[in-house]
């Protein structure tokens, strides 16, 4: 099964500077120039990090999304972690989009977003990419240009094409008919659990009627894990695993949607897919990279075996990369 991934494709760069941010010693009251002690630029955006996360599987993704003229050496890691890039736009005029975030010694943060080319994803059609490798298994819609999302969407329902609902930090500035739009009829919708409220409030739905829309709603609750809710089912918990040391969370809710997804493409149930998710996720929290996290299948291996049994771990195992 060919798995194509729609969202953002963006670089980031975090600066930290000395001070509060909040009481301005940070920003030095005024001056022209602040001095950052540190700056870090990573490559990222929602659907790069999915795609990325497949790839390093073997899973070969078809990643969508619009990118700028200043693409070519992201576009190259991309492609040796397995990312087919066939979908990917290239804007003639604008760089690929951009965040930059500011954060003080005391975790205040001022984030500074540039789309950049990202609106151009609207001309995206998944239809061609289809057509030449016999038809996609699976489509997930990640968080990037919200018209394009919908737009998404829809061509799936249209060609019968399943798809994963994932809006992310979109969801706040959805509509409610953007929202209805976006989620109904997913095989996969995927909230953070502080999310779930807002998704209740935009589309109108509870939960049961949620339930009656999505074949499987992912609930992600960060370190007490993973809910899994299908409807007539209990609700399936799947325990986290614990992060040997506390990161950056920028990407680990990415990782464990490849893991999750992958596991569904390899036909495991979905407490085996969330359970590889939950470990993908402790590896990209532990190591500050939404894609470049360690992918090392006897360490995995072992924290999955103690997490949640042998059973497990011996599954997982047989198709982690060597």
């Amino acid at each position: 099964m060919r798995v194509a991934v729609t969202g953002a494709i963006a670089t980031d760069q975090v600066l930290t500077v000395a001070g509060r941010l909040t009481d301005g010693t940070a920003m030095g009251r005024g001056a022209a120039a602040v001095r950052a002690e540190t700056l870090h630029v990573r490559r990222g955006g929602a659907g790069a990090n999915i795609a990325v996360g497949l790839g390093r599987l073997a899973l070969r993704p078809l990643l969508a999304g619009a990118v700028g003229k200043d693409f070519a050496d992201y576009g190259r890691d991309l492609q040796s972690y397995g990312v087919d890039l066939e979908l990917v736009h290239v804007s003639e005029e604008l760089d690929t989009a951009r965040a930059v975030e500011i954060r003080d010694t005391e975790d205040g943060r001022l984030r500074l977003s540039y789309d950049g080319a990202q609106p151009e994803s609207r001309r995206i059609t998944l239809l061609p990419a289809a057509r030449r490798i016999g038809g996609l298994g699976l489509v997930v819609v990640a968080a990037g240009d919200i018209e394009a999302m919908v737009r998404h969407t829809e061509e799936c329902r249209r060609l019968g094409i399943p798809f994963a609902a994932d809006p992310g930090d979109r969801l706040s500035r959805l509509t409610g008919r953007q929202a209805r739009r976006l989620v109904d009829g997913a095989r996969y919708a995927f909230t953070d659990e502080f999310d779930v409220p807002l998704l209740r409030e935009l589309t109108g739905w509870g939960d049961a009627e949620l339930l009656n829309r999505v074949g499987t709603w992912v609930v992600t609750r960060g370190l007490r894990g993973v809910a899994v809710l299908r409807r007539g089912r209990p609700a399936n918990r799947v325990e986290a695993v614990r992060a040997a040391q506390g990161g950056d969370p920028s990407g680990t809710a990415e990782a464990f949607r490849a893991g999750y997804l992958a596991g569904a493409v390899w036909g495991w149930s979905a407490e085996r897919g969330a359970q590889l998710g939950c470990a993908l996720a402790a590896a990209a929290l532990e190591s500050n990279d939404a894609q470049g996290y360690p992918l090392m299948r006897e360490r995995l291996t072992a924290r999955i075996r103690c997490t949640y049994g042998p059973e497990a771990a011996d599954q997982i195992a047989a198709r982690l990369p060597s």
